[in-house]
């Protein structure tokens, strides 16, 4: 029997761009991958499939009401989306797919009411530090970014140059700096695609960008 397109994709298992869910249970609870899959390369939820790639099959056409307020109500600024069901092996699934977004960060609510931006990392919804936050915010900003050249920003350059990476907490220390002046300064050189960020689950790390590496070539 030749695979179906939805079989097509569950034989890649979850990964950045694509998540299973057996069921939408909780509006809130989506709203952090539709805020991940926006603010990272956009991706597809396959609803009705079990993490182990079984087809259960949607349970409720609820569900998909319930994946539209994840994306109206408990996402802000609001998510688009489009969806697509498909019947597979006798059971329906829902294709829901999210674009990556422009207008970023986009935040979901949680269940104390407060608004937090997430992304998306490997088959993880992570939650975005303040720098990145605020990098999104910058790079939307028509004001523009300008960087007060001083031996802290140089201090920065330095160590990048004889090293792979650097933390915020590695950067505050050597500098002798707080917290937030070390972000902001880590934020004005994302902005700029100076450095670029890499993050997982147990770290943050900030390195030189290939594109700044060849121009100082």
């Amino acid at each position: 029997m030749k695979p179906s397109y939805i079989h097509k994709l569950i034989v890649q298992g979850e990964h950045q761009q694509l998540d299973f869910k057996f069921e939408i249970a909780d509006s809130q609870k989506i709203a952090r991958t539709f805020s991940a899959f926006a603010n990272t390369d956009g991706g597809k939820l396959l609803i009705g499939v079990k993490d182990n790639g079984t087809i259960a099959g949607v349970r409720s056409v609820e569900e998909y009401y319930m994946a539209e307020a994840a994306a109206n109500m408990y996402s802000k600024p609001e998510i688009k989306f489009k969806s697509k069901e498909w019947v597979v092996e006798g059971k329906k699934v829902l294709e829901i797919t999210i674009p990556a977004s422009n207008e970023k960060p986009h935040y979901a609510q949680n269940e104390d009411g407060k608004w937090l931006a997430y992304i998306r990392v490997h088959d993880q919804n992570i939650l975005a530090n303040r720098v990145l936050v605020n990098t999104w915010k910058r790079k939307k900003s028509k004001e523009g970014t300008y960087i007060n050249y001083t031996e802290k920003e140089k201090l920065l350059l330095e160590y990048l140059e004889n090293h792979d990476s650097i933390t915020l907490s590695k950067f505050r220390r050597i500098a002798g700096i707080s917290a937030y002046k070390a972000g902001n300064i880590l934020t004005n050189f994302l902005t700029l695609n100076i450095i670029e960020t890499e993050i997982s689950e147990k770290w943050t790390v900030y390195r030189l960008s290939g594109e700044f590496k060849e121009e100082e070539m």
